[in-house]
C-alpha cells in the first residue's frame, strides 16, 4: 500500500512540475514578446495588462517572477468567474427580451455608429449596462459563500451567540435574495440599481452587507475594477454588434437553469446562442 502511494505521489509531483514548466514558458514568452516591442510600436490606448506591468517595473522594482505571478492570477482567478457572470447576464437578457432591447438601445445610441469596438472610454455613458451587470451579480454571484473569517471575540448578533475562535462563513447569496430586504428579490430588475432605484447607492466595495458579490473587508477581491471593466466591455460589444436568438433545438424547452457547485457556482450546461447581425 505504501509503495503504491509513493508511486502515485511521484506521478502527481511529476505532472505538477510539467504543468508548472508549461505555465512558466508561456508567461515568459508573453512577457518577452511585449518587452521586445520598441517604444514606437506602443500606443497607450493599445496597451494591455502586461504592458502596464512592464511600464512600472522599474518604479516598483518588480521582478520577472512578480509580473508572472500577476499574470497567472489573472488567468486562474479571473477567467472563469468573469465568463460565468457574462454568461448569466446573457441568460437573463434572453429570458427578458424587453430588457435586452432596452440595453441594446442604450449601447447603440451612445456608441458612434460604425465604431469597430466598444472600449473602456465609452463605459461611463452606459448606466443601464452597469445596472444589468450589478443585478446579474446580485442573483448569480460566482462565489456565493465568502472567504471564511475567524471571530476574534465573543459577540452576540440579534440574540445569536458567536464564541471567540469560531470560523464564520457569510452566505452572500442569501443576503442578496432576502425578500425582506429586496423588492421582488427573485426577479431580474436592473432598474433597482439605476438612479432613484431602491439600490442605487450600492456599489461593489462591500459597504452594504446586503450586496457583497466581491466580499468585504481586507479579503475583498483585489481584482474588482479589472473584472467589472472586462465584463462591461464584453457585454457592451455583444449588445452593440449583434441581436441574439436561441438555436432551434432550444426554442421549445428554453434555457436550462440547472446549476452545479464547485469552486464556483455555474450553469450545468453551456449557453448556446445564435448571433444575428442587425440590419439598420
Amino acid at each position: 500500500m505504501l509503495v503504491k502511494l509513493d508511486i502515485i505521489k511521484r506521478i502527481v509531483c511529476a505532472k505538477a512540475q510539467q504543468v508548472n514548466k508549461m505555465w512558466d514558458n508561456l508567461l515568459n514568452n508573453i512577457i518577452n514578446e511585449h518587452a521586445s516591442k520598441s517604444a514606437a510600436e506602443h500606443k497607450s490606448e493599445d496597451n494591455d495588462f502586461t504592458d502596464v506591468l512592464l511600464s512600472i517595473q522599474q518604479e516598483y522594482k518588480l521582478t520577472g517572477d512578480h509580473i508572472k505571478a500577476q499574470l497567472e492570477i489573472m488567468f486562474e482567478a479571473g477567467t472563469d468567474t468573469t465568463f460565468i457572470v457574462l454568461e448569466y447576464a446573457m441568460v437573463q437578457l434572453m429570458q427578458n427580451p424587453h430588457l435586452m432591447k432596452k440595453l441594446q438601445a442604450e449601447v447603440r445610441s451612445t456608441i458612434p455608429k460604425g465604431k469597430e469596438m466598444v472600449t473602456e472610454d465609452d463605459l461611463n455613458s452606459l448606466a443601464y449596462l452597469k445596472a444589468v451587470i450589478k443585478e446579474t451579480l446580485r442573483l448569480h454571484m460566482p462565489g456565493p459563500l465568502l472567504v471564511p473569517h475567524l471571530s476574534m471575540a465573543d459577540c452576540n448578533i440579534k440574540g445569536y451567540m458567536i464564541p471567540s475562535g469560531i470560523r464564520v462563513i457569510v452566505n452572500s447569496w442569501a443576503l442578496a435574495r432576502d425578500p425582506s430586504s429586496w423588492e421582488h428579490a427573485d426577479e431580474f430588475m436592473p432598474e433597482r440599481f439605476m438612479e432613484c432605484g431602491s439600490a442605487a447607492a450600492m456599489d461593489y466595495k462591500g459597504n452594504d452587507f446586503l450586496y457583497l458579490p466581491f466580499g468585504t473587508g481586507r479579503r475583498i477581491c483585489p481584482g474588482i475594477n479589472f473584472a467589472i471593466a472586462t465584463i462591461e466591455i464584453m457585454l457592451a460589444n455583444l449588445m452593440y454588434h449583434f441581436n441574439w436568438k436561441l438555436p432551434m433545438e432550444l426554442m421549445e424547452g428554453g434555457i436550462d437553469m440547472t446549476e452545479v457547485f464547485g469552486m464556483t457556482v455555474h450553469r450545468k450546461e453551456k449557453l448556446l446562442l445564435v448571433p444575428v447581425v442587425p440590419h439598420d
